[in-house]
């Protein structure tokens, strides 16, 4: 008998177990991708805040940590994410994953490369257009889960993909446990995907002190707004984010021209360059310049919050699922334990299964 356990997913990345720990910026580091790997998931290292010499050596650092598959996420709009998918190809990464959808271009230039090609999305429609680009898989975001995400809740978004689509769909938004991953397969997903989840572990690079902020919120305790990076993104109430929403325009608009320049010093980010990829953003998504100086002085938040444990300045993006954690596993023990409480949930609905008349 086959194992419901073993998917799609598994064969086409090439991991035991079909689950994926996103990538978080600040947080989806050498240590967390590679301790997930190690456990059998598919370990995704985050480039967004990387340049290019800076992810060069994650991956190296990933590579000297496990012999196991591993993914990068890549922005589609980075002006070297060409050089950056020669890189992973060159490395030997196995999976490509986007957070923008990428343009038929990349996708190509990825599949060209051996890649596998897995972009997150937001919308039925998303999904459909990167499957007929050639995408091997996508990731289905729903509105519950952490960072930059929709309104649709999974367990509508989810249903709606998966039938419309003919690859792999990986579910994401509210998945913490082994229920979690039976429910995401009966609806026909061939793996989760989390972040939360695996910030909340005793690898995660995350400040100890705010993790326990975070074992304090309840599901309620998060918030759906724009005002972080102009892009609608799901964070805890808490810190920068209740002075951003309670504050005007103008007095927001100074502190994070003040955080701006504080990252451009701490990054070396050359200020000319934060300002066209405003421009850029704004051009997109039709943003105030409010929100396009706080898009550059986004990371600022994220670092001083995650990093240096300023709970109380920064900015803590989380799912709702943060409210049903309680405690902080090592991955491999976390792992381990959503796939022992997947079987016993598959054995019990075996066992009460009623028997269908002809």
């Amino acid at each position: 008998m086959s194992d419901p356990l073993h998917t799609r997913l598994c064969d086409l990345v090439g991991v035991r177990y079909p689950i994926v720990q996103t990538a978080m910026g600040y947080v989806s580091d050498a240590k967390l991708t590679a301790a997930t790997a190690n456990a059998g998931g598919l370990g995704i290292l985050s480039a967004a805040l990387l340049d290019f010499e800076e992810l060069a050596a994650a991956i190296a650092d990933v590579a000297s940590r496990t012999e196991a598959p591993f993914g990068v996420n890549l922005r589609a709009d980075q002006p070297d994410a060409v050089r950056r998918i020669e890189l992973l190809q060159r490395t030997g990464v196995r999976v490509a994953s986007f957070a923008l959808a990428p343009t038929k271009e990349l996708i190509e230039r990825c599949k060209d490369a051996g890649l596998v090609v897995i972009p997150s999305i937001g919308a039925r429609r998303h999904a459909e257009k990167v499957a007929s680009w050639g995408a091997d898989a996508v990731l289905v975001q729903g509105g519950e889960g952490g960072g930059h995400t929709g309104q649709v809740p999974t367990s509508l978004l989810l249903p709606q993909v998966v039938d419309a689509v003919d690859i792999p769909v990986v579910a994401a938004g509210g998945y913490f446990d082994g229920r979690g991953l039976v429910a995401a397969l009966a609806y026909g997903a061939q793996g989760i995907a989390m972040g939360t989840r695996f910030l909340l572990t005793s690898d995660s690079p995350v400040q100890p002190a705010v993790k326990e902020v975070y074992l304090q919120a309840r599901v309620t305790d998060t918030v759906l707004t724009s005002e972080v990076d102009g892009v609608p993104q799901r964070v805890l109430r808490a810190g920068a984010v209740d002075r951003l929403l309670d504050t005007g325009p103008v007095r927001r608009l100074a502190r994070a021209g003040r955080n701006a320049l504080a990252f451009s010093k701490m990054s070396g980010t050359p200020l000319p360059q934060m300002l066209r990829q405003g421009l850029q953003l704004k051009q997109g998504n039709d943003l105030t310049w409010s929100q396009v100086v706080m898009a550059a002085n986004a990371p600022m938040l994220y670092r001083s919050a995650l990093l240096e444990g300023r709970s109380d300045e920064g900015v803590m993006a989380t799912g709702q699922v943060v409210g049903l954690i309680d405690d902080i596993p090592s991955v491999a023990e976390l792992v381990e334990r959503i796939i022992v409480q997947a079987r016993t949930t598959l054995a019990r609905l075996g066992a009460e299964q009623p028997e269908v008349s002809a």
